[in-house]
């Protein structure tokens, strides 16, 4: 790449980064594509409707941690808690396999 156009490259971040915004790069389905550009764009303009999305998006994708032992409070929740189940298996031989 010559001096030129590290130069303009150099000049647009700086550009950028005067108007507090920064290029980056995501890794999304190719079906997304035009989702997260508008998304984007519409983020960028950083306006009251920015704000709204900004904090939608937050509430739905940046909610609070899964917490542990949620698969055992669910069996804990089981209507079969407390039911007298006989879950021992009869131990059989396998057959006789000629190799």
């Amino acid at each position: 790449m010559g001096s030129s156009q590290k130069r303009a490259i150099q000049n647009y971040r700086s550009r950028l980064s005067e108007r507090g915004l920064a290029r980056f790069e995501v890794l999304a389905r190719d079906a997304d594509r035009d989702l997260i550009r508008s998304l984007a764009r519409r983020l960028a303009e950083d306006g009251p409707e920015a704000s709204r999305l900004r904090e939608a998006v937050t509430q739905t994708i940046g909610g609070e941690p899964p917490k542990k032992g949620g698969i055992l409070a669910a069996l804990r929740r089981s209507p079969l808690v407390g039911a007298d189940l006989d879950l021992v298996r009869v131990h059989e031989e396998g057959r006789a396999v000629e190799i």
